[in-house]
């Protein structure tokens, strides 16, 4: 049997998102402080669209944590009783995460119809002052970040996070110049229900794939039956069985397979071969390879390819 496992440096406890951990905290720190200042802005002036800006924010500090909790517990050593450390931490708040906003966003929707019906007072100037602020700390946001985003996903995804946290903030401003300027507050939750809307598809998408990786579903990026025929096409390959590819945590994928050959002095060569294939083309490191002859075999219950 082999088993082969390491980090790779571009994963959420290498060393490329490492060195970015502390732009990622300053970002967290900004945007935590605005999104606490929106939901105390929305509340005194009235406007729904600065809280669902502030859920909207909320979605993105979630994005932001996880990428250094993926740092944070990549760097924990694995204990007897947690053979994988505390990896699956980031999928399990994630998870936690997407469900309460999923809650969050129903309720600014139901919010936004009876605002629809009976249009509230906004103080529109103090309204579009915190959208101003708000649009003035995500830019300084995505300057911290700007310089990682090319090297890191995690710090990509953060960058990525705080832009469309730019984007609301603009879609506040020009709720409220509407107000101002018209007097017309449906504005308002017009807005607050696109904010809403945005935020669905993001979070749904956000709780499908930690829903995926609990039940240790094949990695969208990974074709499973090409895993097989590549295994099986190594030289002296009989079968392959009980192949199974898996995410442990964000970028950080498993494999384990029970593979056949006719005689046990082939197995050091095929041994390696299929590590260097799973490597090279895949990507994935952390690999655990049974090498099986026929008659070592012949009584196994197997699960499906």
């Amino acid at each position: 049997m082999g088993h082969d496992h390491a980090q790779a440096s571009s994963g959420p406890g290498g060393t490329t998102s490492g060195r970015y951990s502390y732009r990622l905290g300053i970002a967290l720190g900004l945007t935590l402080t605005y999104m606490s200042a929106e939901v105390i802005g929305g509340i005194l002036t009235g406007s729904l669209a600065l809280l669902a800006d502030a859920a909207h924010m909320l979605t993105d500090a979630a994005g932001l944590g996880l990428a250094l909790l993926a740092i944070h517990f990549a760097a924990k050593p694995a204990t007897a009783q947690k053979t994988y450390g505390y990896m699956r931490a980031e999928i399990l708040s994630a998870l936690a995460n997407s469900t309460f906003l999923l809650l969050i966003t129903g309720y600014i929707l139901y919010e936004a119809y009876t605002r629809f019906v009976s249009p509230p007072e906004i103080a529109s100037t103090p309204m579009m002052i915190v959208a101003v602020i708000g649009l003035i700390v995500n830019l300084i946001s995505m300057r911290i970040l700007s310089s990682g985003s090319s090297e890191s996903l995690n710090v990509r995804g953060a960058y990525f996070e705080v832009l469309s946290d730019m984007l609301g903030s603009i879609g506040v401003i020009v709720a409220a110049l509407v107000i101002k300027f018209t007097g017309w507050t449906v504005a308002d939750p017009i807005i607050a229900a696109a904010i809403g809307l945005f935020i669905i598809p993001r979070t749904w998408r956000l709780l499908n794939e930690t829903v995926h990786i609990l039940l240790e579903g094949v990695p969208k990026d990974i074709d499973l039956a090409e895993v097989a025929k590549s295994l099986s096409s190594i030289e002296d390959v009989g079968a392959i069985h009980d192949l199974h590819v898996w995410t442990i945590t964000s970028g950080m994928n498993a494999m384990s397979v029970h593979i056949r050959v006719a005689m046990s002095a082939q197995s050091p060569v095929v041994l390696q071969r299929a590590r260097e294939i799973m490597r090279a083309r895949y990507n994935i490191e952390h690999v655990t390879i049974q090498i099986e002859t026929d008659d070592q075999c012949s009584n196994e219950v197997h699960l499906p390819v």
